[in-house]
């Protein structure tokens, strides 16, 4: 590990232990929010959304996942942690499960197969685990990677430690499109229903949540108050998309949300 590299992830690990595990984005601040979803070391889509939105009224919010799958997993990472070195307020990097790994591993997982040196694996690892796990919009709109936590506030994010039961649910959750709330562990993946969804929600104040993660799940869940988006090409040929929430007007459903490929 050279001593640029070591420099950037110290820094970021910093800036995310300052800024939090749950972040509050303001529309007095911005005039949209572009949130993004999994992008798995896809360098060329990550290059895309920040030539062409990082803008000083637009925020951004990645919504976890940069490495493995994909060819650029280490390039893509370096792209977006010294964007939100350079941008900390407009530019969001949310945790996913593969940012995770040193708390729930997992299999295939070549980036961080490719981590040889002990210290560098460490300092790695380190920094990902601090990143948040959640952008809160004032409009009503929350964004996560996975699913929702089964925790009484949307405060109570900021305690969850990685490893746990609700940080599990976070990065690692599905949700699945029939009643109930629990569904059981598949493979380590939570599965969750729509009174799960519903319950969490109204807990939390929140209308509409955007999230990536689950490449089965429909694009819109729930009444369209669940949207699930990804913006890679790791999965194959499909879309690169984005979510847009423009902040100058009321959302109640993940349909007031402009869709856009990148």
């Amino acid at each position: 590990m050279d001593e640029r590299e070591r420099t950037l992830l110290e820094n970021c690990r910093k800036l995310f232990e300052q800024q939090g595990r749950l972040l509050r984005l303001s529309a007095e601040r911005f005039d949209q929010v572009v949130f993004v979803g999994d992008t798995h070391g896809d360098l060329e889509a990550s290059e895309r959304v920040l030539e062409r939105f990082l803008r000083p009224r637009t925020a951004i919010v990645f919504l976890g996942d940069y490495v493995d799958r994909g060819p650029h997993s280490r390039e893509n990472l370096r792209l977006l942690l010294r964007a939100k070195l350079e941008h900390p307020d407009r530019l969001s990097l949310l945790q996913g499960n593969h940012e995770g790994f040193h708390a729930m591993a997992f299999y295939p997982a070549d980036f961080w197969e490719s981590l040889q040196d002990p210290e560098e694996k460490a300092l790695y690892a380190e920094t990902l685990l601090r990143m948040p796990y959640a952008a809160a919009l004032s409009h009503g709109v929350l964004g996560v990677h996975g699913a929702l936590p089964a925790v009484e506030c949307l405060e109570d994010i900021e305690r969850l430690e990685p490893g746990s039961e609700g940080w599990q649910a976070l990065v690692w959750g599905d949700f699945q499109d029939v009643e109930g709330s629990f569904l059981g562990d598949w493979g380590g993946r939570l599965r969750f229903g729509r009174d799960h969804f519903e319950r969490q929600m109204e807990r939390f104040g929140m209308r509409v949540l955007i999230r990536s993660h689950q490449p089965d799940a429909p694009l819109y869940l729930y009444d369209n108050r669940c949207l699930t988006i990804f913006t890679s090409h790791a999965y194959g040929p499909r879309e690169r998309t984005v979510a847009i929430v423009p902040l100058d007007r009321e959302i109640r459903t993940a349909r007031d949300l402009r869709i856009e490929d990148v």
